[in-house]
């Protein structure tokens, strides 16, 4: 299938049914708040190193039901001793630059670009963009954001400067939110998989989100 190339001033996307094998659906465009937004509501997101920039919708899908949190005995101990001070919205730009610069096994660079750093904290701003903060002695220390319409939470990034911090930041948040009914992880990662993380249909998982976006009601 062909790789479309989006327009400048036009937001729509190709159908994600035309999606390559590996996820790949267009290239090009911008990270302007209406097409982030556009994308997100039609299960796209974008994933990139340098330019051009490039939007992905797998098949399938790895996502986190709330229901379906896994928290280890061993986990459950760490969590006993409440080591950390979780908060939320407190210090989002901390939390992207935080995600953006602490080194991944295996990772030379980051995929966070300052264009998508400045993209993010916009929307932010807007009331989409959300982070979750781990706190150790006054000290940030690990967190996550993501993407927030009604129920569903598109997950983006997380950070540990302490082990077990994002895992805490990730617990809290799915546990302490009743309303949160999905959590897209985007593609597979042990680390999420550990804590309930499984694949479901593209379809399965477009028909979630539509439910379950205020921005659908």
């Amino acid at each position: 299938m062909p790789i479309f190339q989006l327009q400048h001033d036009n937001f729509d996307f190709p159908p994600v049914s035309l999606a390559e094998p590996d996820g790949l659906l267009a290239i090009g465009g911008d990270l302007r708040a209406e097409r982030l937004l556009n994308a997100y509501c039609h299960g796209i997101f974008p994933w990139f190193s340098e330019k051009p920039i490039l939007w992905w919708s797998p098949d399938p899908r790895f996502v986190l039901f709330p229901d379906e949190l896994k928290i280890s005995k061993s986990m459950r101990q760490v969590l006993k001793k409440t080591p950390f001070t979780i908060t939320v919205n407190k210090a989002f730009k901390d939390v992207i630059r935080h995600c953006k610069t602490s080194p991944r096994a295996g990772q030379d660079g980051t995929w966070i670009t300052s264009e998508m750093e400045r993209a993010y904290t916009e929307l932010h701003q807007m009331g989409f963009a959300v982070s979750v903060e781990a706190w150790q002695d006054e000290v940030l220390v690990g967190g996550l954001y993501g993407i927030r319409m009604g129920g569903c939470f598109f997950g983006e990034s997380m950070f540990a400067k302490v082990s077990n911090a994002s895992k805490a930041a990730f617990i809290s948040f799915v546990q302490s939110d009743p309303q949160l009914k999905i959590i897209d992880c985007q593609v597979h990662t042990e680390h999420l998989e550990s804590l309930g993380a499984r694949f479901i249909s593209r379809d399965q998982f477009l028909s979630i989100t539509r439910e379950n976006m205020d921005i659908f009601q």
